[in-house]
């Protein structure tokens, strides 16, 4: 059986838990001063404990900790020493997570459903995530209140920052020692001391300003663990597993800003194994391939032991460490890495590679139910579908309709201020369009009734809606940085791929209120931390507000969200400073709001933007395979097909 809370404080629990499991070699064939320890990790689970779909309204085999369960009992049999982490992102990203916290609530002692799965699965430690401020600092400490486990992040301080990292007044703890004992190769046990450190990315400060301002400070990634690993060291940890949840990219270590520095944090002096997340990958693999210091093949960054487990529990990542006993403290002689998914495609169609355990469905069945009552419950009506198959590619009525409500909803804020004599535009991004989340990650709404779970799957996020003041040339800064998600391509070319990899489409903001086309001849003006990399290449053309060009000069108010409006996406010239207005309200409760009102909606998209003609060129654009029963929508682009690719997407040739 997997260890309980009780029992894992003592020991880390021998390994014949599955019968007829097979040793892992380095249990097999440990001596008498060597033992295997196995560290298992979750990462970015987003509230995904029951393997359902809230959105389609079904199960689905891809995801769910209930599913992963089944494989973290599988890992134990195999091991004779294990741990179990998770590594952040685990309150919130799916209607079960809003409806415990907008609906249910949260109050001291409350048990959480993420939480009461953890807690069921024996966790050694955890840590903090971005997603973990959505809903605000006092819910946070209601829903961790309760998890057997420490939870620790070393850069997050309560309050202001001090001169000292060490002496930051802390939120939750930097780091814990877990004592075990761990059984080497003869059978006999030794203590082993543990030191477990947190990170989480710095620009929680400016994504969830509303709920961190004044409460909360960040400090730079490794900075943090240059300050703290030594004291980690001196308080008598013998092995360091640092939680990152932070992901794998290039850049310089003494960048305090550095959102993704795992790898930049493996090279820490201490540091032993780190385990990595945020970005939804997997590594070891290809995802990472080509970075210096980092072997996407044997899964290690600057030599370390490293792993990143998906997300939504699609994988439970495994560090294998072979580990001798040394005067009185450890060394790691070898060390493996791997992932085991929960699922595999079989003719592109997912199948689920193991069932889910019960008792973890046990733990969050009140709270599944109690999200399905509530996902269900109809709020209108709409006259035609809404889906975000070609939101890429042409103007889409799932972004139109959230770009009518903020609209609506900002024009009566205003009314009556002085920024209501300035043009109201409003901007919003497809944030289904399939990427990394496969090609079933779609909106696709029928036409007919609209239920809470609609709103939810057009408007994924519990942002808040807030507005910026920016020029006419800020707005076309703003649409250029939009316009990177594109490749450039070659005019008289055929078949040459549209999107650029990599670029998230919550990223890729249309702007309702203007008229514009985007000329994917041109080389992008912004790359895509927003540095001007072609001052003279301008993607965004014909740019018109009132049918007559845009006035560089003219000020505009611009609704958007609070991730936006505070920098998020690293737009060029949006910021802190340009906010005018900061609403009390959900972007998504506007949407509801504006559906209430208007009971019967025609979500029709204007047609304010477009791809410009580029005569005789053909590009080939990956989408959703229900995409075919409504390829009459981007007529003009003249789809016609391209077959399937190996991950299950259809592949469109269209006419520019």
């Amino acid at each position: 059986m997997a260890p309980t809370a009780l029992n894992r404080r003592d020991f880390l629990v021998a390994g014949a838990a599955v019968a007829g499991a097979a040793l892992h070699p380095f249990s097999a064939k440990a001596t008498e001063r060597q033992a295997h320890l196995r560290i298992m990790e979750t990462t970015d689970l987003h509230v995904n404990v029951f393997p359902y779909d809230y959105y389609a309204d079904k199960e689905t085999p891809t995801v769910g900790l209930a599913r992963t369960a089944t494989i973290i009992d599988q890992i134990r049999a195999e091991a004779t020493n294990t741990l179990l982490f998770d590594n952040g992102d685990f309150l919130q990203g799916n209607p079960m997570g809003d409806y415990v916290a907008f609906q249910k609530g949260m109050k001291r002692g409350d048990a959480h459903p993420v939480i009461a799965a953890m807690n069921v699965l024996g966790y050694d430690a955890g840590t903090l995530g971005n997603h973990e401020f959505n809903y605000g600092l006092d819910f946070l400490a209601n829903v961790i209140a309760p998890a057997n486990f420490p939870i620790v992040s070393a850069n997050l301080a309560k309050g202001a920052l001090v001169a000292d990292p060490a002496s930051d007044e802390r939120i939750v703890p930097p780091h814990v020692i877990l004592d075990r004992e761990i059984a080497l190769g003869d059978g006999s046990r030794q203590p082993i001391r543990i030191g477990v450190i947190g990170f989480l990315p710095p620009q929680i400060t400016v994504w969830d300003a509303q709920n961190l301002a004044g409460k909360a400070s960040t400090r730079g990634i490794v900075e943090t663990a240059r300050a703290l690993v030594p004291r980690l060291r001196a308080q008598g940890a013998q092995i360091v597993v640092a939680l990152s949840h932070s992901g794998i990219a290039a850049g310089s270590a003494d960048d305090a800003g550095l959102e993704n520095a795992s790898l930049q944090l493996a090279a820490v002096e201490g540091i032993d194994v780190v385990l990595t997340g945020h970005q939804h990958l997997r590594f070891p693999g290809e995802d990472f391939a080509g970075i210096e210091n980092v072997d996407a093949v044997a899964g290690t960054l600057h030599g370390k032991p490293a792993v990143m487990a998906g997300f939504w529990g699609s994988d439970l990542g495994l560090v294998d460490l072979l580990l001798e006993r040394r005067g009185e403290g450890w060394a790691i002689v070898s060390a493996t890495n791997e992932l085991r998914p929960i699922f595999e495609r079989v003719d592109r169609t997912p199948r689920a590679l193991v069932e889910s355990k019960p008792e973890v469905l046990a733990a969050a069945k009140a709270d599944h139910e109690a999200t399905l009552t509530y996902v269900r419950t109809p709020v209108g009506e709409t006259t035609a579908p809404l889906y975000s198959y070609f939101a890429l590619v042409a103007d889409d009525p799932s972004v139109q309709i959230v770009n009518q409500a903020q609209l609506r909803y900002m024009k009566e804020i205003l009314k009556g201020t002085p920024l209501a004599a300035l043009p109201l535009l409003s901007a919003a991004a497809p944030f289904k369009s399939g990427g990394r989340s496969g090609p079933d990650y779609y909106t696709d709404i029928p036409a007919g009734p609209i239920a809470i779970r609609n709103v939810a799957d057009l408007y994924l996020y519990p942002n808040t809606v807030q507005a910026v003041k920016v020029t006419g040339a800020g707005v076309k800064d703003w649409l250029e940085m939009s316009a990177g998600i594109f490749q450039q391509v070659e005019a008289g070319g055929s078949d040459q791929p549209l999107i650029a990899d990599g670029f998230p489409s919550y990223n890729f903001d249309v702007i309702d209120g203007v008229t514009y086309r985007i000329d994917v001849t041109k080389p992008a003006r912004f790359d895509r931390d927003g540095k001007l990399m072609d001052e003279g290449s301008s993607r965004i053309v014909d740019l018109a507000f009132g049918g007559e060009p845009i006035d560089p000069a003219q000020e505009f108010v611009v609704v958007t969200n609070n991730y936006r409006a505070g920098g998020g996406g690293k737009f060029p010239g949006i910021g802190p400073d340009k906010i005018v207005f900061v609403a009390p309200d959900a972007n998504r409760d506007v949407l509801i709001r504006y559906i209430v009102e208007n009971p019967r909606i025609d979500p029709a998209a204007d047609g304010n933007w477009r791809l410009a003609p580029v005569p005789d060129t053909t590009v080939l654009f990956s989408t959703g395979p229900a995409s075919a029963a409504h390829l009459q929508d981007i007529a003009a682009l003249k789809p016609e097909s391209a077959g399937r690719t190996d991950d299950g997407y259809a592949r469109y040739r269209l006419h520019l």
